[in-house]
């Protein structure tokens, strides 16, 4: 178990890393678009597009990183006066309850999604650039579909936790 904990670990740390490049190039691609809009007095017409797409990107790649250090906002008005096993229990019945369904039906539509989109050829149109719609639309069932794995470890590490009384 502890192999298996670490390894979908591993991946949410590496899906992690590689989303805070991303991060980065949002960062200095809207500074390039301040200073082509103001600067030069030339906007560009792919800022708004590809900004969206590296939102999308941030936000769906950085799901199961912040699962991992559990930096999802958590509604603890209970939750917080429990001790570590009751914290643990919590934890596994919200995972069955709210967590797993969610993140499955997600992963399924959003599946649909950018199978469709592949199939049909679809493109985006909120501005000039009319790119491709299945990539980003992929990135996104990817990045829920990799929150699974951290949720399997999550719930691995509170079974355990109840089970033994010990941390994994």
């Amino acid at each position: 178990m502890r192999k298996l904990v670490q390894v979908f670990e591993t991946i949410s740390e590496w899906t992690g890393k590689v989303t805070m490049w991303f991060s980065l190039f949002l960062v200095l691609m809207l500074t390039w678009e301040v200073f082509m809009r103001y600067g030069l007095g030339r906007p560009t017409i792919y800022s708004y597009e590809i900004s969206t797409m590296m939102g999308v990107t941030i936000a769906a790649g950085g799901l199961a990183f912040a699962h991992k250090y559990h930096a999802h906002v958590r509604v603890d008005v209970l939750w917080k006066n429990l001790s570590p096993k009751g914290k643990a229990i919590a934890d596994v019945i919200g995972a069955f309850l709210f967590f797993f369904p969610f993140v499955s039906v997600i992963v399924y539509i959003s599946g649909k999604w950018a199978l469709r989109s592949l199939l049909e050829h679809e493109i985006l149109t909120q501005t000039y650039l009319y790119p491709p719609a299945w990539p980003i639309r992929t990135v996104m069932m990817l990045g829920f579909f990799l929150f699974i794995p951290q949720g399997v470890a999550k719930l691995i590490r509170d079974v355990y936790l109840i089970a033994k009384g010990e941390q994994i």
